[in-house]
């Protein structure tokens, strides 16, 4: 399958492409996150802490999952080696052991903003390539991520 199947130009949908796999990356590494907060959360939030990243994990191996399958459907492999999500991510691993939760919400937070400004540059690139199909995909993933960080930010008292 290349992008010509699906009424795409393969020279304008390359940029696309590219960045979705850049996405995957960070990704990645977002969720390994969110699981390591997950299986580290300690004290008084730890219940309701311990069920939202729960909840954004699986939504974030959901999502990586969509990301991997359009990179396919544009006729592209998608990465799929950690050595490469750990070169070509802009989010930085973390060690969640002995994180305080709020430290941990804070590190969930700017993960979500590097996203978010991912996403943004995703819908520019998905625009100018016509690729409604992308675009559609990743604006509903960034509608989640601003959801949930006002939820978050809110849960942490900040403004």
């Amino acid at each position: 399958m290349d992008a010509k199947e699906i009424s795409l130009n393969e020279t304008e949908v390359k940029p696309v492409v590219d960045l979705l796999n850049d996405y995957l990356a960070n990704y990645h590494i977002h969720y390994q996150k969110l699981r390591g907060c997950h299986w580290n959360i300690k004290g008084q939030n730890f219940f309701t802490l311990h069920v939202k990243f729960e909840e954004l994990y699986t939504n974030a191996q959901l999502t990586i999952d969509e990301i991997a399958e359009r990179v396919l459907t544009l006729g592209k492999p998608p990465h799929s080696r950690f050595a490469d999500y750990i070169k070509e991510s802009q989010i930085q691993e973390i060690d969640t052991i002995g994180m305080k939760d709020l430290d941990m919400v804070d590190a969930i937070l700017d993960d979500m903003s590097k996203l978010i400004e991912i996403e943004r540059e995703i819908l520019e690139a998905t625009a100018d390539a016509g690729d409604d199909g992308s675009n559609d995909m990743v604006n509903r993933f960034m509608q989640f991520k601003e959801k949930n960080t006002w939820m978050l930010r809110s849960f942490a008292g900040k403004k």
